[in-house]
C-alpha cells in the first residue's frame, strides 16, 4: 500500500472520529463534574456578575483559565458549546503532535500518532464533556515540546520563556500542573548543565535557568494565588489541606455510583488493599494494569480507559538506542522520564485515576510512534523480501488494532450518549437530562414554584447544581453540624432557619442511610419530629424530595 493511500485512509478516519465527537457533544451537559463545578461556578458568576468567594464549594478555588472561556456561551445561554471548546485543546493538542512528528518520522506517522491520541478513549471521553483536563493536556505537553526545543535550538531564552508561560497557564487549568512545573524546573538545570556547549558550567549559572523557568511560570500562575491568599490566606487552597488533611469524599448522588474509597483518611495502598481488596501483586501491577484495566465510573478501575498500545508501543522507541542521533536520544529520553516520574507522583500521593495522570498522554503516544517508526525503519532494512513483506503487515495489524480498540470506544460512547434522538427532536432537553440526572424534575420544580428568594440545602445529591436557577449550597456538613448542636426539633428548624435556608432537596435512600449510619436513639427521634413538624414536601420524584421549612405545623 502507498504513503498517499496510507494518508488518504488516516485522514478519512480523522475526519470520521472528529465528526463522531461534534455529534457526541451535541446533547445537554449531564457529566458530574460538569454540573459540580467546571459550569456549575462560572453560572454562579455570571449571575452574580463577576467572581466572587463561594465558601460551600471547595472546588471554587481551583484555578479556572479554561472555566472562564466557557463563561461566555453561558452568557448567551448556551451550556454545549463548551464542550466544543475543551474538544478544541484535544485538536490542539493533535495538531502539535502531528507537527513534532512530522519533523522526526514521516507525514504518515503523525498523522497516525495524531489519530491514535484523539481516539484514545480517555480523550474521547474528555471530548465530549466541559471539563479543563484537554486544556492541561495541551499546555503541560506544548510546555514540554518548547523545553526540548530550547535544548535543540542551542538553549535560546525565548524557548525557555515559552515553555514556563505555557507551563504557568496549565497551572492555571487544574493544579496538576504543579507537578508539570516541578519536572520541568528539575529538568532545566540538569540538561543545560550536560548540553550546553563551550565550557563546564557552574552550578549557579544552571540553576538560573532553573529559577528564570519557575519565576515566569509563577508570575503566569499568580492571579489564582493572588485570588486564593485573599479568599483563604493559602494561595494554593484547598490543594494543601487535599494533601496533608485530605477532606471528606462528597457523597455521591442518584445515578450514580458510590464512592469505593469513602474513608479519605486511608493511604494509597490502604485503599487498595483494604477497601479494593487488591493483594499487594495487583498492586505493584497497578503501572501496568491502568493502561488495560481501566473502566468509566470505577475508582478501582482508575475511571477511564486507556490503550494497551500506549504502554507496549513506547517500548520499541528504545529498542537499539545506538543508532538514534543525539537530540533524538535526548527528547526520547526527556519524554520517558516525564511520563514515569509523573505517574509515580500522581500514584503516590493520590487514589489513582486516569484522568489525573493526563499529561503523560501526548508523550507516550509520540513515544508510541518513534518506536513504530524505528521498527518500519528496521523491517525495511532486511534483505529477504518475504521478512519485509510480512514485517510491514504486522506492524500495520499492530497499528490497526491499537485504532480498532479505541474505535470501539467510540461506538460504545454512541451507546451510552445516545445523541441521535436528541439531536433528532425525537426526545427533548428536559427527557434527555432526566435521563441520566433523576433529580432534574425536582429542580425544574424549584426553578419553576419556588421564589427568587429562596435558598435552598441539597442533601445528597453529589453536589450537582448546575440546573438550579434557586440560590443554593451543598448543606450536608452544615445539617451535620446543626443536628450535633440540636437538642430539640424546634432547634433543628432554629438553627436552619437562622441560616437562611428555607427550603431542601433531598435524595431520600442516600439521607436514609446515611441518618442511620450516623445518628441514634434521641438525634434520631429528634429528626423524624422536625420532618413532621416543620417541613412540608412539595414535590417527589424519583425518590428526590423538595421540603419547605415551616414554623410548627398544627
Amino acid at each position: 500500500m502507498s504513503k498517499r493511500v496510507i494518508s488518504i485512509i488516516l485522514l478519512i478516519l480523522l475526519s470520521a472520529l472528529i465528526a463522531s465527537i461534534i455529534v457526541l457533544s451535541s446533547v445537554p451537559p449531564v457529566a458530574k463534574d460538569e454540573l459540580v463545578h467546571h459550569l456549575a461556578v462560572p453560572k454562579l458568576y455570571l449571575k452574580h456578575g463577576g467572581i466572587y468567594e463561594i465558601p460551600f464549594m471547595d472546588f471554587s478555588y481551583y484555578p479556572m483559565n479554561v472555566d472562564l472561556l466557557y463563561l461566555i456561551p453561558l452568557y448567551f445561554g448556551n451550556d454545549i458549546i463548551p464542550k466544543f471548546i475543551h474538544f478544541a485543546f484535544a485538536l490542539l493538542t493533535a495538531w502539535l503532535i502531528f507537527r513534532y512528528l512530522q519533523g522526526k518520522t514521516s507525514r504518515e506517522f503523525a498523522l497516525f500518532g495524531a489519530l491514535f491520541f484523539l481516539s484514545i478513549p480517555i480523550i474521547v471521553k474528555l471530548s465530549v464533556t466541559a471539563y479543563v483536563d484537554l486544556g492541561l493536556i495541551f499546555f503541560s505537553f506544548a510546555s514540554l515540546v518548547c523545553f526540548l526545543r530550547w535544548i535543540e535550538s542551542g538553549f535560546r531564552r525565548r524557548f525557555l520563556i515559552l515553555s514556563a508561560v505555557l507551563c504557568g497557564l496549565g497551572l492555571g487549568t487544574k493544579y496538576n500542573g504543579l507537578v508539570t512545573l516541578f519536572l520541568l524546573t528539575l529538568f532545566v538545570p540538569l540538561l543545560y548543565s550536560r548540553y550546553h556547549p563551550g565550557a563546564r558550567l557552574g552550578f549557579f549559572k544552571a540553576s538560573g535557568q532553573a529559577f528564570i523557568f519557575f519565576l515566569v511560570s509563577m508570575l503566569v500562575f499568580s492571579p489564582w494565588m493572588i485570588r486564593n491568599y485573599h479568599w483563604k490566606e493559602n494561595p494554593i487552597y484547598p490543594l494543601y489541606n487535599h494533601w496533608f488533611n485530605a477532606p471528606d469524599k462528597p457523597h455521591s448522588g442518584p445515578g450514580e455510583e458510590q464512592e469505593e474509597n469513602s474513608d479519605s483518611g486511608l493511604g494509597v495502598f490502604v485503599i487498595r488493599e483494604r477497601v479494593y481488596q487488591e493483594r499487594p501483586w495487583e498492586i505493584a501491577l497497578v503501572p501496568v494494569r491502568i493502561f488495560f484495566a481501566g473502566r468509566d465510573g470505577s475508582p478501582k478501575h482508575f475511571d477511564g480507559e486507556l490503550n494497551p498500545f500506549l504502554l507496549l508501543f513506547p517500548l520499541l522507541a528504545f529498542w537499539r538506542m545506538k543508532q538514534d542521533q543525539r537530540m533524538v536520544k535526548t527528547e526520547k529520553k526527556v519524554m520517558l522520564a516525564f511520563s514515569v516520574l509523573f505517574f509515580a507522583i500522581a500514584f503516590f500521593t493520590s487514589d489513582l485515576r486516569i484522568r489525573y495522570i493526563a499529561p503523560i498522554i501526548a508523550p507516550l503516544v509520540v513515544l508510541s510512534v518513534f518506536g513504530l517508526a524505528k521498527t518500519a525503519v528496521f523491517v525495511r532494512s532486511m534483505q529477504k523480501e518475504k521478512i519485509r513483506r510480512y514485517g510491514s503487515a504486522a506492524i500495520g495489524f499492530a497499528a490497526a488494532l491499537a485504532l480498532f480498540l479505541n474505535g470501539e470506544y467510540v461506538l460504545r460512547q454512541f451507546e451510552s450518549v445516545q445523541p441521535s434522538s436528541y439531536i433528532a427532536g425525537k426526545v427533548s432537553r428536559e427527557e434527555y437530562i432526566t435521563r441520566y440526572r433523576p433529580e432534574y424534575p425536582a429542580i425544574k420544580f424549584i426553578n419553576e414554584h419556588l421564589p427568587a428568594d429562596a435558598l435552598v440545602s441539597f442533601l445528597f445529591l453529589g453536589r450537582r447544581g448546575y440546573y438550579c436557577d434557586r440560590n443554593y449550597f451543598h448543606g450536608e456538613g452544615r445539617l451535620e453540624s446543626i443536628l450535633k448542636e440540636a437538642r430539640t426539633p424546634g432547634d433543628i428548624q432554629a438553627l436552619l432557619s437562622r441560616s437562611g435556608t428555607t427550603h431542601l432537596i433531598v435524595y431520600d435512600p442516600l439521607f436514609a442511610k446515611w441518618v442511620i449510619n450516623n445518628f441514634h436513639d434521641e438525634k434520631l427521634n429528634n429528626l423524624n419530629i422536625f420532618f413532621k413538624k416543620y417541613t412540608k414536601i412539595m414535590f417527589n420524584n424519583n425518590s428526590i424530595s423538595v421540603l419547605s421549612l415551616e414554623q410548627a405545623l398544627s
